[in-house]
C-alpha cells in the first residue's frame, strides 16, 4: 500500500492534525538541545559520515532555516499573492562558514525564531490556515504545507545529531590500546 499523501495534498488538515503538528513543532528546540547533550565540544565539526553535515553545520542550518521559515510564515499571513523563494542550504553552510562559528548564538536564534512563530500559530484562525502562496521550486505553498514541513524539521535534524554524537563519542566500556601493546 503506498504511503498516504501529505495532508496539504489531501485538502485541509483537521484541527487534531494541526494541533499534533504544532505540538511537534513546539518540541523541536528541546529535541535538538537533548540531542546535543553529551556531544563532545571538540567534535562538533567532525564529519564521520562522508558527504553529510557536521553537528555544527546542522545547528547553524537550523538557525538559518528557522529564521527563513519565520519570515515565510509572516509573508504567508500578511501579504497577498506572495512568492516564497527557495535558497541553497549548501551555499549557506559553505559561505556562512558554519563549521567556523560557535553554535551558541545559532541555538538562540533557532529558539527565538521558533518561539515567536509558535506565538503566531497559536493565534491563527481557520482562514489564516487556508492562506496560499507560490514557492519558486515547489509551486503552491500554503500555511498548512509550511507547518507540515516545519513540524518535522528539527526532529529529523535532532536524530542526525544523535547519530553523529554516537559516531564521535568514545564507546563506553572499551579501552584503547597503543600499537604494539601486549595482548
Amino acid at each position: 500500500m503506498p504511503p498516504a499523501a501529505p495532508a496539504w495534498e489531501r485538502g485541509a488538515m483537521t484541527r487534531q492534525q494541526r494541533a499534533r503538528m504544532i505540538r511537534q513543532y513546539a518540541q523541536g528546540y528541546d529535541d535538538v538541545v537533548n540531542a546535543l547533550k553529551g556531544f563532545p565540544g571538540d567534535k562538533l565539526t567532525a564529519r564521520p559520515f562522508r558527504g553529510k553535515w557536521t553537528a555544527a553545520e546542522i545547528v547553524h542550518h537550523l538557525a538559518d532555516s528557522e529564521m527563513i521559515a519565520a519570515v515565510r510564515l509572516r509573508l504567508l499571513l500578511a501579504q497577498e499573492r506572495t512568492v516564497i523563494h527557495a535558497y541553497d542550504q549548501n551555499a549557506f553552510a559553505a559561505r556562512l562558514r558554519y563549521n567556523e562559528r560557535d553554535i551558541a548564538p545559532a541555538l538562540e536564534a533557532f529558539r527565538a525564531a521558533r518561539s515567536t512563530s509558535l506565538q503566531i500559530m497559536r493565534k491563527m484562525t481557520a482562514k489564516d490556515w487556508s492562506r496560499q502562496a507560490w514557492h519558486t521550486e515547489g509551486g503552491p505553498y500554503g500555511t498548512e504545507r509550511w507547518l507540515e514541513l516545519a513540524a518535522v524539521h528539527a526532529r529529523n535534524h535532532a536524530a542526525q545529531i544523535a547519530r553523529l554524537r554516537a559516531a564521535v563519542s568514545p564507546r563506553r566500556g572499551t579501552t584503547t590500546r597503543k600499537r604494539g601493546a601486549a595482548r
